[in-house]
């Protein structure tokens, strides 16, 4: 869709140059055929066309904007894995180079007994990111992505990617340079794409803190570029470099293995690991993929989601059934055949109506109880109340699923207005809405969290170190009384 999008602005701009063009070649005409002030005359009402051309193009343009706000809300009601992946078995496939080895090792002891994950027990290479022929290894691996089953992707690399690159005529990039940092940016972002069509669940994990001082500080520049990468390309970055520092911070081939025990972690080169390292290496996945294990596992339950094969799993009998086509009812089912809702029956024992079944509407189920009361004479009285429960529109189902699916999402507020009618709204915090509404890299998470910007302080706020001073608005607070001298 931004594909879409930025296709639509090109066309938009050229044909906004192209009238342009035209305005301007008519002025000359009419100055040479009336004189000037005819020419300007006519030209006013040129002008009042074109703005009107131009106020079309851009009501298209903010049309078409809207487009991706929309589906990315509608991602956010959904789980980072598929809640049905074929079989009900999660394919997963580590990608990397002598990292990914190891921590490939290190996933196969944690989920060796999970039925839910078939992991392959070899890697899928990826080769130098700093080799000449880039380009032509990454379309081969854009080929072998394609050809497997693949659900879960893992990847790590870097082990050997701190070499320097060679500029299209030949010149060598010095290693960690702001030119190196930009091509590194351009074949990192280059390789989380190649892996876009297969349409798999991607955890992309950074580097590790090295041995030497020089290769330390560039590592962090490079899960600087990994973060971001991942995070516009909609990946989860695995963070782990905290994870193998001492309590200052620093380097320290001895740590914690997942029992709290002190072992070697590091091999004596400073950058790859021993077998308990690897362990812990695979934790920092582990914690990541489990957890969403588990939200997808939830999600399958939702009346909502998941089509009449996939219901049909997790409730047979309950599930919705396709009508016969001499079905009275089958023309309207097929409308809306692509969003099947799950639905009992009512408490009299009566099955949904049709027009129920084809709009995913629940119909009212009233009620009536008696109770026995003692009245002001003293005698037995038997009084009736009905219960009331009316119809519930299919939207509300829809709103009620999603929010218990999908995780926290906001509040629920529910507001009694007039005419007998109750106003349901979901609302969700600024910080999931932002994403559909600015570019992610404006988003507050993304500019505090991982570009590490300050935020703007508040006057009289402990972070605000202008002078003069000034007085505090984020408080009551009164001056204090000033002590009395002598």
């Amino acid at each position: 869709m931004p594909r879409q999008i930025a296709d639509l602005g090109y066309v938009q701009t050229l044909e906004c140059d192209r009238r342009r063009a035209m305005v301007r070649q008519e002025s000359r005409i009419l100055r040479s055929r009336f004189g000037e002030a005819k020419a300007r005359a006519r030209m006013v009402d040129v002008w009042q066309k074109l703005r009107l051309s131009l106020a079309a193009i851009a009501i298209a343009l903010g049309a078409a904007m809207a487009i991706p706000a929309n589906a990315v809300d509608m991602e956010q009601g959904t789980t980072f894995l598929t809640p049905f992946p074929d079989n009900d078995i999660y394919q997963v496939t580590v990608f990397g180079d002598g990292f990914a080895e190891g921590l490939l090792g290190g996933l196969v002891q944690a989920f060796g007994s999970d039925a839910r994950l078939n992991i392959q027990r070899q890697i899928t290479p990826i080769a130098n990111i700093s080799t000449w022929d880039f380009e032509g290894k990454t379309v081969a691996l854009e080929q072998k992505i394609a050809g497997q089953p693949l659900n879960i992707a893992v990847v790590m690399i870097g082990e050997d990617d701190r070499n320097p690159f060679r500029s299209p005529d030949g010149k060598r990039i010095a290693v960690g340079s702001d030119a190196w940092i930009a091509e590194y940016t351009r074949r990192i972002d280059r390789l989380m794409r190649a892996f876009k069509r297969k349409n798999a669940s991607v955890y992309w994990v950074g580097l590790p803190n090295f041995a030497r001082s020089d290769a330390n500080e560039l590592a962090q520049r490079m899960n600087d570029v990994i973060r971001e990468r991942a995070y516009l390309n909609g990946y989860k970055y695995i963070d782990i470099y905290q994870g193998f520092t001492d309590e200052n911070g620093g380097y320290s081939a001895y740590g914690p293995d997942l029992e709290g025990a002190i072992r070697l972690l590091r091999v004596r080169d400073g950058i790859n690991f021993t077998a308990a390292g690897n362990r812990r290496l695979a934790h920092f996945v582990e914690k990541e993929l489990r957890s969403d294990l588990t939200q997808a596992k939830s999600n399958r339950n939702m009346p909502l989601l998941g089509a009449e094969a996939e219901q049909e799993k997790i409730n047979p009998g309950n599930s919705v059934k396709t009508p016969a086509p001499s079905s009275p009812v089958a023309d309207s089912a097929s409308a809306n055949a692509k969003a099947p809702v799950v639905r009992s029956a009512a408490t009299d024992g009566t099955p949904p109506s049709s027009a129920s079944a084809a709009s995913g509407d629940q119909k009212a189920d009233n009620g009536k109880i008696t109770l026995k009361l003692i009245g002001s004479n003293g005698r037995e009285e038997t009084q009736t109340i009905d219960i009331l429960r009316p119809p519930i529109p299919a939207s509300v189902v829809a709103l009620m699923a999603r929010r218990e699916g999908s995780g926290p999402r906001g509040d629920l507020v529910v507001d009694q207005i007039g005419g007998g009618l109750t106003l349901m709204s979901s609302i969700t915090p600024p910080g999931n809405r932002d994403r559909g509404r600015l570019s992610p890299t404006q988003a507050p998470y993304f500019r505090l969290l991982v570009k590490g910007e300050r935020l703007q302080p508040k006057p009289g706020r402990a972070d605000d170190v202008s002078w003069p001073p000034k007085n505090d608005s984020t408080t009551d607070a009164k001056p204090a009384d000033p002590v009395p001298r002598g």
